[in-house]
């Protein structure tokens, strides 16, 4: 019978016949080197719709809502193509959401930042 290796550091495995890494750290190693493209895509994208919740959840709330302007969400890196959800009223306004906390474009560059219950 051939010597069994680890896939990843090639050390001696001892134990089952269909093990493949020599301990927990290759195993992840070795996944993590495997799913490296994708998970990169994934990974920021999440940073993007995180850093887009935190400046949304960085404005105080009245009564679930409030008011700013395009430059103020700009200004502290709001990116505009990340969202996780529209919402679209009866009356036909779309709100744009990020999670829980969500905008609606108003008039002159002003956004209403609301919190969906």
């Amino acid at each position: 019978m051939p010597e069994r290796k680890c896939l990843v550091c090639g050390e001696k495995l001892l134990g089952r016949i269909d093990q493949k890494y020599c301990s927990d750290h290759c195993r992840n190693a070795y996944n993590n080197l495997l799913n490296r493209d994708s998970k990169n895509l994934v990974r920021n994208i999440n940073n993007k719709l995180r850093k887009n919740y935190r400046i949304l959840d960085s404005f105080p709330l009245r009564d679930g809502k409030t008011k700013t302007t395009k430059m103020r969400l700009l200004d502290k890196g709001f990116d505009f193509e990340y969202i996780t959800n529209l919402y679209t009223t009866k009356k036909g306004s779309t709100y744009f959401f990020v999670y829980d906390l969500g905008y609606l474009p108003l008039d002159n560059d002003y956004y209403m930042i609301v919190k969906r219950e």
